[in-house]
């Protein structure tokens, strides 16, 4: 058998020199930063405000989508209501997969 396949022992990693115990990943980094807040000028009033780095971001994509820009409407849209389900229709046809044989003819 080949040493390679041989499962490991239970408790015993995969991949011992993996990500360290106790590492963020990218999600909760961006969460981390996307929460800090500080005064900032509010995009759509122009008078500064105490607010998270997200609350920003969400209002300079408000102002865009009020300024005509149809992409940014659509972002906020989808963040609000959720995006779209796109839906596929598929119709199963039986056909047989050769159909130049016949029954007859696999037996000769």
């Amino acid at each position: 058998m080949n040493k390679n396949l041989i499962p490991f022992k239970k408790g015993q990693s995969g991949n011992p020199k993996g990500r360290p115990v106790g590492s963020k990943n990218r999600s909760t980094i961006a969460k981390k930063w996307l929460s800090v807040e500080q005064d900032l000028k509010n995009p759509l009033t122009g008078e500064k405000e105490n607010m998270s780095q997200e609350d920003l971001m969400t209002l300079a994509l408000i102002k865009r989508a009020r300024e005509g820009d149809t992409q940014a409407y659509q972002k906020l849209l989808d963040s609000a209501y959720g995006a779209p389900i796109q839906q596929i229709e598929q119709h199963n046809i039986e056909q047989p997969l050769f159909p130049d044989v016949t029954e007859n003819d696999s037996d000769k």
